[in-house]
């Protein structure tokens, strides 16, 4: 219910007028000089006070001490936006900020009922959770938080173009798309099956193996390529790490932003025509939220961390290990440049005096 709307119906019994009865002539002036004062109230509210509810309503959501909950979700990237918008709301405009752990699909439900109210990083149309409830007007998806977002089979850059300084040959100068890969078997040779290449695809049970495997078959690769699974994420990493230090041809299904892409130059094969594999990422809301405190909406929608730069955070995240809460900080303090133009000069001041 809104401050505005009456509730009990009953305020119009009270007041003076319920108890004296004046002459019609009086209680109609009283009436018009009420109404003039009302008329009068109203265009000074609208007026004056209306220009500063942008300042004064976002402050709304936090001042009457509504937490504001995010999504606790357990991948790089959203780990580290979540940390620095915490930060922001926190330092910047006085909320008083949480997190909620649990998997995709269960802070997807909570974003819905309003148990929590912001989720990071939402890969919008590959969920049905999100799907649904963004249908039944329950959730908004805002802003573009990571542009360029992208998954996709790679290959070092030196299989292509080699690498003089590390001595490395192209041993595929010609391979530019998937579609080529079908005469390149021997250069990523399968050491258990010398006969074939070797594809790393996703570990069993993730979305993009059943998709991966459809287009080995598709691209008629079944034939020329081993279809190996790794057993979880860390392992195709690590084979893919390991590969790259060694300067060997590796071919791989990956995606962006990631740690591991920052610490690797890989190049995108080419899939075919009219194939988009570009990932729309939004900071998902719940329409509570979104509708209550738009203040806090419009910082929302102007987030935005340049992917390039992203990659390079999370792979300094794994190598130097460092914890994504203070990293959060250490992105702030380096790259006042990125985070300056979402939020007010007074926020901003106070983010950096935090620092």
């Amino acid at each position: 219910m809104k401050p505005t709307d009456s509730g009990n119906g009953h305020e119009h019994a009270h007041g003076p007028d319920a108890y004296l009865k004046l002459p019609p002539s009086i209680s109609s002036l009283g009436a018009s000089i009420m109404k003039m004062k009302k008329a009068l109230l109203t265009t000074l509210v609208s007026a004056g006070l209306l220009a500063s509810a942008g300042a004064s309503q976002a402050a709304g959501w936090c001042e009457s001490g509504k937490p504001v909950k995010f999504a606790g979700l357990n991948w790089e990237s959203a780990m580290l936006l979540t940390d620095i918008l915490q930060v922001v709301l926190d330092k910047g405009y006085g909320c008083t900020v949480d997190a909620l752990p649990g998997n995709s699909i269960a802070m997807e439900n909570a974003l819905s009922t309003n148990d929590i109210q912001i989720f990071a990083e939402e890969w919008v149309g590959r969920s049905e959770v999100w799907s649904k409830a963004a249908a039944a007007g329950k959730v908004v998806g805002v802003g573009a938080p990571i542009v360029g977002a992208v998954e996709g089979w790679y290959v070092p850059r030196y299989v292509i173009e080699g690498d003089a300084k590390r001595k490395l040959e192209a041993k595929a100068p010609n391979l530019k798309s998937i579609s080529d890969l079908a005469q390149y078997s021997a250069v990523f040779k399968d050491q258990e099956e010398p006969g074939k290449g070797r594809f790393y695809n996703c570990p069993a049970g993730w979305t993009c193996e059943l998709e991966n495997s459809e287009m080995l078959k598709s691209y008629g690769l079944e034939s020329k390529y081993t279809n190996f699974r790794p057993g979880t994420g860390p392992a195709l990493d690590a084979a893919i790490l390991s590969s790259y230090k060694r300067g060997e041809p590796i071919l791989t299904y990956y995606w962006s932003p990631t740690p591991l892409m920052g610490q690797v130059d890989l190049v995108r094969l080419e899939e075919k025509a009219g194939v988009n594999k570009t990932i729309d990422i939004k900071v998902g809301v719940s329409k509570v939220i979104h509708d209550e405190a738009p203040e806090l909406v419009a910082i929302l929608e102007k987030v935005n961390l340049p992917i390039d730069l992203l990659n390079q955070n999370l792979g300094r995240m794994a190598k130097e290990r460092i914890e994504s809460p203070k990293l959060a900080k250490i992105f702030l303090k380096e790259h006042p440049e990125v985070w300056h133009k979402w939020v007010s000069e007074d926020a901003a001041k106070k983010v950096d005096a935090s620092l």
